[in-house]
């Protein structure tokens, strides 16, 4: 639970920046949404692009795909999140390499800029995230395959029986045989012990016929006798 939550945090982190990263410089303070999305694959050009066409695209794709991871609990999709991000950036830096001869960092804003350095963190919280991430728990199945709840201790209680029974009897050890107890024969002032056994008992359930009670003989007697 706690790692799904720091984790949580740092892919909301990571997607942020990586969105953010377009509106910042990238090279020679051009900003990332003035790049095309094609010049990634056909070269770099000096063309200006619309904003949903631009880097931002693949980059909010990769956010999307993020918010998706999280709701899910998946660690793969977080991680497929950072990996979008890495690779369009990857991608930019060769490209704009090629347009340029090299690609070169100083401190009067020429050279790379800071959209760069927030994509690549993005993209490398994003990786963090997924690895921090524990995932979604499957919940096991009852016998069967049909569905039923589980206790915590279903795991541990089958580990104890399941140890106990391998330390009683394993399998293909000779079991001692069990033998009836002595019966001691009744000596000179001894009482021997009977087992009481009922006797077996069947029920009639034919009707019986009705036979009237015996007259009494106090209500005939004179009185005084």
């Amino acid at each position: 639970m706690v790692r799904n939550i720091i984790g949580s945090v740092l892919a909301v982190i990571g997607a942020a920046a990586a969105v953010a990263s377009p509106f910042q410089a990238w090279y020679d303070g051009r900003h990332g949404r003035d790049y095309r999305v094609e010049d990634l694959f056909n070269g770099i050009t000096g063309t200006s692009s619309d904003l949903w066409v631009s880097l931002l695209l693949p980059l909010a794709f990769a956010a999307l795909v993020t918010l998706i991871g999280l709701v899910l609990r998946s660690r793969l999709l977080v991680a497929l999140s950072g990996l979008i991000v890495l690779g369009f950036t990857v991608l930019w830096m060769v490209r704009q390499g090629q347009d340029a001869g090299d690609l070169t960092l100083t401190s009067d804003g020429t050279g790379l800029g800071l959209g760069v350095a927030c994509a690549s963190g993005g993209g490398v919280l994003l990786l963090i995230a997924a690895a921090v991430m524990s995932g979604r728990r499957h919940r096991g199945r009852g016998r069967g395959g049909g569905g039923g709840h589980r206790y915590a201790g279903d795991g541990r209680d089958r580990e104890r029986d399941h140890s106990t029974y391998d330390r009683d009897y394993r399998y293909g050890d000779e079991q001692p045989p069990v033998q009836p107890p002595p019966v001691q024969p009744p000596g000179s002032g001894s009482t021997e012990q009977h087992v009481w056994r009922p006797e077996p008992r069947t029920w009639d359930t034919r009707e019986q016929p009705w036979e009237p009670p015996p007259p009494d003989d106090s209500t005939r007697r004179p009185h005084g006798t």
